[in-house]
């Protein structure tokens, strides 16, 4: 049963345990509601909960366990005749679920009947026709240990799932038979209730937190398992980045980590000072008309993608600086993508974080402090200047240092804007790279993901979550530090 439909039925029920446990619950009063504990539409609710939480506890359950265990008593089949020198298990399986995903679509189809798709075999002439028709791309033909993985595939699926839904709606039914034998006057519906509803969000706050654990975790093990395979020294303090999955790799962090800064230094050269003036404007000079209609526009690049931002850079932006510093005008530009170019568009990206920041900050000084300046004297600008920006100093150095870990964690406009180049130079019109565009570039394709050339990228992942963090720590720090309390 598909699990849309699944989800549905177990919803409906829920519907149907709703009204079951109302009217029981009236009912055993009399259809007087001030004999019940609680109102009636606690009742109902009590049995909608206890019919449609449990059976989605399973569910969920079920759809992380299943793939793990499937994939596991699956790869037990493979001999390692499978698995030729220039191939591992994983991607030996990820043919064994393409095949698997084919002969599905096959049966679904027409193509084949469900008998004839598990007696299908390799060596007949219509395994290749078949599988192309059902949108099946592989390299070469489907040997007979993959295509008898893939059928034993669907078969424990396919028994996977029947077993999913009779657990789920047995867990359904069960649930709602044991909240309508529950409803009755006296039982304290309400308190049930409001503690489900303290669990249910309880677990959807934890989810935050887990999955950041989780990323952690995934992080460090797969570090850990680098370390393993190549030297911590090398990685930390080499100069040279030269990934070869033929082997020989020098896989130093040194040139992507200064990319990766250099990029963002100027990203936020151009997005500091342009994103605090409009600010200082938006919340000190500009009238309630002009800031209603200014404030969203500049809002507005927030909302771009940051694919737009990067086709910007490499469409427009490079062949401007090319106009200038390239060859037909300083010489000092070779191509279109360089740190300059990242940069500056990085920066234009960067402008409303930094602007709608230090907006709410600068609003926060009480005007009473401006009162008293313009009491002594001074001038709007001498105010701005002596009294408005030293009370919101401290926040406008934290927005600066959030803004800085969103520059460090961009990668569409540096893969597009700044080239692949992975060097140590000063030179801003030069071509480099960062710690994200080859952390997506070591995971692009097929790869081997038990060689040091793929889990160097979980070592840069790590080294860039640890950068972010002390970062985004440090901006706490100071706002909590320094931030002035005002009545």
């Amino acid at each position: 049963m598909p699990t849309l439909w699944l989800v549905l039925i177990v919803v409906a029920l829920g519907g149907i345990g709703f009204v079951l446990g109302r009217g029981r619950a009236l009912a055993s009063a009399g259809g007087d509601n001030r004999k019940l504990h609680s109102l009636p539409s606690y009742y109902g609710s009590n049995v909608a909960m206890k019919t449609i939480m449990p059976a989605m506890g399973v569910l969920v359950l079920w759809l992380i366990v299943q793939p793990f265990f499937v994939d596991a008593t699956v790869s037990k089949l493979l001999p390692d005749a499978a698995q030729s020198e220039d191939t591992t298990l994983g991607l030996v399986m990820s043919d064994v679920r393409r095949v698997a995903d084919g002969l599905d679509f096959a049966v679904a189809e027409g193509l084949l009947s469900p008998d004839e798709a598990q007696a299908l075999d390799a060596s007949s002439d219509n395994v290749r026709e078949t599988l192309g028709a059902a949108g099946v791309a592989l390299g070469s033909d489907v040997s007979a240990e993959v295509l008898n993985a893939a059928q034993r595939y669907r078969v424990l699926s396919a028994t996977g799932r029947l077993f999913m839904s009779a657990l789920v709606l047995v867990a359904a039914l069960g649930g709602c038979a044991w909240g309508v034998k529950n409803s009755h006057m006296d039982y304290r519906a309400r308190n049930v209730v409001e503690a489900g509803i303290e669990a249910l969000l309880v677990t959807a706050a934890s989810l935050a937190i887990l999955t950041t654990f989780g990323i952690v975790l995934s992080l460090i093990f797969n570090t850990i398992e680098f370390f393993q395979r190549y030297p911590a020294s090398e990685f930390f303090f080499s100069l040279v980045w030269s990934p070869s999955f033929g082997g020989g790799s020098e896989l130093g962090l040194l040139p992507l980590l200064w990319g990766t800064l250099y990029i963002s230094v100027i990203a936020l050269l151009v997005a500091v000072p342009i994103g605090l003036f409009a600010a200082i404007y938006l919340s000190e000079y500009a009238g309630p008309k002009v800031r209603g209609v200014a404030k969203p526009l500049l809002e507005v690049l927030a909302g771009i993608p940051t694919i737009v931002y990067g086709l910007f850079a490499l469409l427009t932006v490079g062949p401007l600086l090319m106009s200038v510093f390239g060859r037909e005008g300083l010489g000092w530009m070779q191509a279109g993508t360089a740190v300059m170019t990242a940069g500056l568009v990085m920066g234009i990206m960067l402008i409303p974080f930094v602007s709608s920041l230090s907006d709410d900050i600068i609003n926060a000084v009480p005007q009473a402090m401006r009162d008293g300046s313009y009491g002594l004297g001074a001038t709007q600008s001498e105010t701005i200047r002596q009294v408005v920006l030293p009370a919101a100093l401290p926040g406008i150095v934290g927005a600066i240092l959030l803004a800085a870990s969103r520059a460090i964690g961009e990668t569409m406009i540096v893969v597009l804007g700044a080239g692949a180049a992975a060097r140590l130079s000063m030179n801003p019109f030069d071509a480099m790279t960062t710690v994200t565009a080859k952390i997506v570039s070591q995971l692009t394709g097929d790869a081997d993901f038990s060689s040091p050339e793929a889990l160097v990228a979980f070592a840069l992942g790590m080294s860039l979550f640890v950068i972010t963090l002390g970062l985004n720590v440090f901006a706490l720090y100071i706002v909590r530090k320094y931030r002035e309390q005002y009545e």
